[in-house]
């Protein structure tokens, strides 16, 4: 199983490293496991990581247009 960077999911679910992030902040998606090395903490995303990001993505931004409208 491969597993990517923050910046690699970013890419591959179509939104920026920040958005990532802030879903990630926010706990909009569950956070990876974490991996320390070189003195350095990072997220390590395997494919299920990867598919609720794009699953949360998909169920809340339209295609091409941004974010949903809040239900009033």
């Amino acid at each position: 199983m491969k597993h990517r960077s923050t910046s690699d999911v970013a890419r591959l679910v179509g939104v920026s490293k920040k958005t990532i992030l802030r879903w990630l902040w926010e706990g909009k998606v569950p956070e990876p496991k974490h991996s320390t090395g070189g003195g350095q903490d990072v997220r390590v995303w395997n494919a299920r990581d990867i598919a609720k990001a794009a699953k949360y993505k998909e169920a809340n931004y339209r295609k091409g247009r941004g974010r949903k409208k809040k239900a009033q």
